[in-house]
């Protein structure tokens, strides 16, 4: 039998006394019950619940696996956070999703659930795929869901590595300028092409596990645009509806993969513009998601169950680009007047091109009728080959032509939309959400638009909590978010043409991201 001893105090009233006398002799009760060591702690500490929902549009046309809307909604101390991951392009502006939609979701999570607009966060996988029209009430219904199944749990996080799926689509020339790797064009010559950019191989991971220690949610950030399809071009989630699958399958026990996209503005999938065999996004997501795996099985979930959300607004300048119009549309018709008249045709040029790789000293007949005619002093078929060679010439230039002002036109095309955006808005600036989410000892910082590499590899090296991740594509889309420097190279590639952006945007939000941080 417990015995708690009181040591009266004159100076302590008696009814304080009394007040902890019953306070303790409760503790005793409960401790004696084995009932407080564990459901108070659970109380106390972190819940989660997950669901997805099925938003593949399948009267758009064959589909090849299903796009999910999936929820992660975590609570603790009165708060709740909800993690939404959407298979889709992005959280409005472009595609299926509306602008209307993140505004009309939280309205109705704040209204129907009492969960908080700043505490909301859409991350839009950037996949291609067609969503159905309902992706709001879907999405609402995914929510729904998951609070209604929250159990007690802890968390973990981790890093992972993988930098066999992607590649830097941006090239650096010889001419200074960069180009980048589309199917909207062509690529430019390979002895043009000196340095690539960067990749970010982590894998930044956020571990949910029950209290018995059976996962119940993997959430992963990576940088890499998943627009590598699957053979016969059937509507798909790419490459990480693959890598959240074999993660699923291998957790078992009702686990659900949040995939996150990161900093992928100018991140392709390896093997982007193959044309030897059908491309195909499965084994580069079958990669990710085991490597994600590896890592996950190493990360503990202890009593580190902090939760922390700030949410912010800042105005980023936006670009003009009427100097860079006129440029490029100058270079357009020194483009058009550069190309030559030629007898060649497609039909003329590909034999000839085959003939003369072959053999270059005989390519017209064989090597006698050549030595033949020498000996009788004529040059008939020499004069034949010299001709070939300036037509073949002056064809593969017009090619080159062709390329680089198919490559200005589509970027000129980008840059006349943004430059009427400007101009319809009537404003310089444009007005940008950003989250700064702490999960444990795991710090995850947002963007609503398109953010290049570098941008997410200088955030993690100077911020001051070790597991740092950015993910773009969150709650909102402005398009792309390069460099300063790469917006040095406007028009040449679709990240600085496709861009709303001033060049000392970068800078603002480096340092505000920096602020925020601080705050967690």
């Amino acid at each position: 039998m417990s015995v708690i001893m009181v040591r009266m105090c004159p100076s302590i009233p008696w009814t304080l006394i009394r007040r902890r006398l019953l306070c303790e002799l409760l503790c005793v009760v409960l401790l004696g019950s084995g009932t407080f060591t564990v459901d108070a702690a659970r109380a106390a500490g972190l819940r989660a619940g997950v669901a997805k929902v099925d938003i593949t549009d399948r009267e758009a046309g064959p589909a090849n696996d299903p796009l999910f809307v999936k929820a992660l909604a975590l609570q603790s101390d009165g708060t709740t956070f909800v993690i939404i991951t959407v298979d889709a392009v992005a959280v409005g502006e472009i595609g299926r999703i509306g602008n209307d939609y993140l505004p009309r979701v939280r309205a109705r999570l704040a209204k129907e659930l009492k969960i908080a607009p700043t505490h909301v966060l859409v991350n839009a996988s950037h996949c291609h795929g067609i969503v159905r029209a309902d992706i709001e009430a879907a999405t609402v219904e995914a929510v729904k869901t998951a609070l209604k199944d929250v159990v007690p749990v802890k968390i973990g996080s981790g890093v992972g590595y993988e930098d066999r799926i992607m590649e830097n689509r941006r090239l650096k020339l010889k001419s200074g300028r960069e180009a980048d790797v589309r199917h909207a064009y062509s690529l430019p010559p390979d002895d043009e092409v000196i340095e690539v950019g960067p990749v970010d191989p982590q894998i930044g991971i956020l571990r949910v596990d029950r209290f018995d220690g059976r996962p119940l949610a993997v959430v992963y950030n990576f940088a890499c645009h998943p627009i590598q399809g699957v053979p016969g071009g059937a509507n798909t989630a790419d490459l990480v509806g693959f890598a959240s699958k074999a993660i699923e399958n291998s957790l078992s026990d009702g686990a659900m993969a949040l995939f996150l996209q990161g900093c992928a503005g100018d991140i392709n999938p390896a093997g982007y513009k193959e044309v030897d065999h059908p491309r195909s996004a499965e084994p580069l997501g079958n990669r990710l998601g085991l490597s994600t795996l590896k890592a996950c099985a190493k990360i503990k979930c202890g009593d580190d169950d902090r939760l922390a959300v700030v949410n912010e607004t800042i105005e980023l300048p936006r670009g003009d680009r009427s100097e860079r119009i006129i440029t490029l549309e100058t270079e357009q018709a020194r483009l058009l007047s550069s190309l030559k008249g030629t007898s060649l045709n497609l039909k003329t040029f590909l034999p000839l091109m085959v003939k003369y790789g072959v053999s270059g000293d005989f390519p017209s007949s064989y090597s006698h009728r050549y030595l033949h005619e020498r000996a009788q002093g004529r040059d008939e078929l020499a004069k034949l080959d010299a001709e070939n060679r300036r037509n073949i010439r002056d064809y593969i230039d017009n090619i080159h032509v062709m390329e680089e002002l198919t490559r200005v036109q589509t970027n000129l095309a980008l840059l006349r939309k943004h430059q009427a955006s400007l101009i319809d808005s009537g404003k310089r600036t444009v007005g940008v959400e950003l989250l700064a989410v702490r999960l444990g000892d795991l710090v995850l910082v947002t963007f609503p638009g398109e953010l290049t590499v570098r941008i997410g590899l200088n955030i993690k090296q100077h911020s001051p909590h070790p597991r740092t991740f950015v993910a773009g594509y969150t709650n909102g889309y402005i398009y792309y978010a390069p460099t300063a420097e790469q917006l040095r190279n406007v028009g040449g590639a679709q990240e600085d043409s496709d861009c709303i952006l001033a060049p000392e945007w970068q800078e603002q939000y480096e340092r505000h991201v920096a602020e925020m941080l601080k705050k967690l």
